[in-house]
């Protein structure tokens, strides 16, 4: 069945910057045939060098490529200096915290700011070019500060979601050497104080190579203060001087690391670099978001993860834009709250994850009805596909059916967007990811044969010529890197990047995703390695086996659904409780998000000869489809009648 289309509004497409198809393909057509140079003139109209490039791209030691050999730049100046002389009095964040409290903060006050953090991190804690800082914050003004203050003395950061446990962050603290950590007493969720320090020093209490802590003192919480070690970033900011010199940095110089979940139970440092980084950020919410000079712009996102860094903070910096902050839920104290703020504020393009959308779809449906949406004029998505219900409630309610909704596809490795609609230009079809974005030169293969599938066949959706946000390694595992995106698929023969996702064409070329073809799970538009979940399972002193697989999820996309194997079944004297204690487990070792939605305690597991686990068996089960697979290769065939006994048992 064909799918329904919406049309760009036409009084939008008139001012956009790419207004039609002809111009996206005249674009598209331009970097097929003269790929370095689309690249390069994008790069001289769009960055500041310090040091011009002198050439554009060296892909001879591929998948190891060099984006603007040659150039030089700094991307705090990039985010702010750059701005002074024409938007110095421009709000460039505006922060709304939980319990309703404003700030606007402007681009000179951004530079005031991020200077004092930076000269504070070089001249109180020695923090030189290189160097690692783990950033453990919640949603505030200080973590915006903190990014850039790294950018700006050439530190690498590594941002560390808020809702990790002390065992998450201790781990990626250790695997990027960080020397520091900077972090807040606590924050506010829900008009509630909650602690962030205490986490910070559990992770902290055994061997590690951090020297110093930095402590943001947001809610005014008692905590534990180690002499020597912690420090309170409101004392020592007081005496920092407002100008701090950047410093020069290679086009291919690290910006920052960000820890991913993969399939082995180790996560990954994605690490991204400064030239092309900030480049696709800054063109995406160009293209993509359409933001112009008097505009504001909401991404709701938690700065933990890569859409807090692309486009809270450094795309639309990178623009001059005004960027909202919001430390809060968005469904408190009611379901009303992002639409009062969309009146308040008077947002231009908000930009969430279809997770949000069917939350507040499901707990106020006629909530945007009370308010002034006017001034509303793209909406988008991030994370994972969005449903037919909620796409149409997010159009017709929330966006008045006159705004373009941006069904984005990316992900950490990625940097920004590579499969999006373009608001003014792309013809919608509901859950379509639709086309690659100018510049982005991405497939549907087949895996075997390494060649475009032919319309309505699934593959493997892949970029086959680098591009210069891509990720540039894993940190310290370069052969990690080449096992996780470029041995999978090859197209003639040549290794190219696999995006770890399925999908397929429909008759009109448009791209739908089909989802993850690892063992990946993508919770609330997260992804969580199955090995991750299993091995922090596994800790709880009664687990002998398990077994973690996605389960379609009404609210959150995909949930968790765990199978476990008990070293002692008839020593459950309450299911319950034992459930509740693999979870609290699972809260220390990896926090609150990775939490199993489903647990089934079985006897034993489907597997191979080998011993391999057989998850497709597995998912199957968790979704109540029938078993269509073939289990005569199973060591014990029996065992999945009996799995499927047990879940039939519990009720899921």
């Amino acid at each position: 069945m064909k799918k329904e289309i919406f049309k760009p509004n036409r009084g939008f497409a008139k001012d956009a910057r790419i207004k039609n198809m002809c111009e996206y393909q005249a674009l598209q057509d331009a970097a097929t045939e003269d790929y370095e140079g689309f690249w390069g003139g994008y790069a001289k109209e769009k960055i500041d060098w310090v040091t011009p490039f002198t050439n554009v791209l060296d892909e001879s030691n591929f998948p190891f490529v060099k984006w603007f050999e040659g150039g030089k730049l700094n991307v705090s100046t990039q985010c702010i200096d750059r701005h002074l002389d024409t938007r110095k009095n421009k709000a460039a964040i505006i922060f709304e915290g939980d319990r309703g409290d404003k700030q606007i903060i402007t681009y000179l006050d951004l530079y005031y700011n991020v200077n004092r953090f930076a000269n504070l991190l070089k001249n109180e804690f020695d923090v030189k070019k290189g160097d690692r800082v783990v950033i453990y914050m919640p949603m505030i003004p200080e973590a915006a500060y903190a990014m850039l203050a790294c950018a700006r003395i050439g530190a690498i950061h590594s941002i560390v979601f808020g809702g990790f446990s002390s065992e998450a962050l201790k781990d990626r603290i250790e695997d990027a050497e960080a020397k520091v950590v900077i972090t807040a007493d606590g924050a506010y969720r829900k008009d509630k104080p909650y602690m962030l320090k205490p986490v910070v020093d559990e992770a902290l209490s055994g061997k590690t190579p951090v020297k110093k802590v930095l402590v943001v003192e947001r809610n005014g919480e008692d905590v534990t203060w180690v002499a020597g070690r912690d420090y309170s970033y409101n004392e020592l900011i007081k005496h920092q001087r407002v100008t701090c010199e950047p410093e020069v940095m290679d086009s291919e110089d690290p910006l920052f690391l960000l820890y991913t979940s993969g399939s082995t139970g180790q996560p990954k440092g994605v690490q991204h670099n400064s030239a092309g980084y900030i480049l696709w950020a800054q063109m995406t919410m160009e293209w993509v978001f359409d933001v112009k000079e008097n505009d504001t712009y909401w991404c709701t996102a938690d700065i933990g993860w890569i859409t807090g860094h692309t486009y809270i903070v450094y795309g639309p910096l990178a623009m001059g834009a005004t960027t909202v902050m919001f430390e809060g839920v968005i469904t408190h104290p009611d379901a009303g709250r992002p639409w009062r703020m969309v009146e308040e504020h008077r947002i231009n393009q908000f930009y969430t994850a279809p997770t949000a959308i069917r939350v507040l779809h499901k707990m106020g449906e006629h909530e945007p009805a009370k308010y002034d949406l006017s001034s509303l004029k793209v909406l988008g998505t991030v994370g994972e596909p969005i449903d037919p219900p909620a796409w149409k409630w997010y159009y017709e309610k929330v966006g008045g059916s006159r705004c373009a909704i941006v069904d984005t596809y990316w992900q950490t490795e990625t940097g920004g967007h590579i499969v999006s609609p373009l608001p003014g230009a792309t013809p919608i079809k509901p859950g379509c990811a639709t086309f690659p974005l100018p510049g982005i030169i991405a497939e549907v293969l087949d895996p075997q044969s390494g060649k475009k599938v032919e319309v309505g066949e699934s593959g493997y959706l892949c970029i086959t010529r680098p591009w210069p946000s891509m990720i540039r390694g894993v940190w310290g595992d370069e052969k990690r890197y080449k096992k996780s995106y470029f041995e999978d698929v090859k197209k003639e023969g040549k290794p190219v990047y696999f995006t770890g996702d399925g999908a397929h064409y429909d008759e009109d070329g448009y791209i739908t995703i089909t989802g993850r073809t690892d063992d990946v799970i993508n919770v609330s538009g997260h992804r969580m390695g199955t090995a991750e979940v299993e091995a922090a399972i596994k800790k709880h002193s009664n687990v002998a086996e398990v077994a973690v697989v996605g389960k379609p999820h009404e609210i959150k996309g995909e949930g968790i659904f765990a199978y476990i194997v008990l070293k002692s079944d008839c020593g459950i004297a309450d299911e319950i409780e034992e459930v509740k204690a693999i979870n609290k487990v699972i809260q220390r070792e990896i926090g609150n998000i990775a939490l199993c939605d489903d647990v089934v305690f079985v006897s034993g597991l489907p597997k191979t000869r080998s011993g391999k686990i057989m998850r497709r068996i597995l998912r199957s089960i968790a979704k109540g489809q029938e078993i269509t697979q073939d289990i005569s290769t199973l060591e014990d065939p029996s065992i999945v009648a009996t799995i499927v006994t047990a879940v039939r048992s519990c009720k899921l």
